[in-house]
């Protein structure tokens, strides 16, 4: 976590010294520039990179807090190359404090990351289809397209049969 002055352990507990805050003011702006939990593949999509916040002056204190949750995946690629990897989600969560004075115990001002592991994994297969499979496709696209057309060939024409008749005893004006 990031948070604002100096650290102390006492009795093995954290301290967290906030006397330069004590006008009550602490901007947690900040900006991700990349965020990964291992190699890149094709496709992959990491949700905090190129992420800025920007409060000005919104929030006097805060906690902004990031809960992620990472997934192990496993990328097969075409050529037979694994990449394992991890890919992951992101919660955010910004919580207005009250001044610094009335702090209670685990309301830190500061950016937090909190991050659990899934015990899943996600497997990714690329492939490519086989030209048999995409010729039946193309014969089933062309068929439906050839079936289509003589039903709407065969509503006009019996249309224009009705209307011949019609004109042909004198019944159509």
């Amino acid at each position: 976590h990031i948070s604002p002055g100096r650290t102390h352990e006492v009795n093995s507990v954290h301290v967290y010294d906030l006397g330069a805050f004590r006008d009550g003011k602490f901007n947690i702006t900040h900006t991700i520039h990349s965020l990964s939990f291992g190699r890149q593949f094709p496709g992959i999509h990491n949700p905090l990179d190129d992420t800025t916040k920007n409060f000005g002056n919104e929030v006097t204190i805060g906690m902004y807090q990031y809960y992620i949750s990472v997934v192990p995946t496993r990328y097969n690629h075409i050529d037979g190359h694994v990449t394992e990897t991890n890919q992951y989600s992101v919660t955010e969560h910004l919580r207005n404090l009250p001044s610094l004075q009335s702090l209670k115990p685990g309301n830190l001002p500061g950016v937090f990351v909190h991050y659990d592991f899934s015990p899943m994994r996600v497997e990714i297969t690329e492939s490519r289809e086989a030209l048999t499979h995409f010729l039946t496709q193309l014969c089933a696209i062309l068929g439906g397209v050839f079936t289509v057309a003589g039903m709407v060939d065969q509503m006009v024409y019996q249309s224009m049969k009705a209307v011949q008749k019609k004109v042909s005893i004198g019944k159509f004006n």
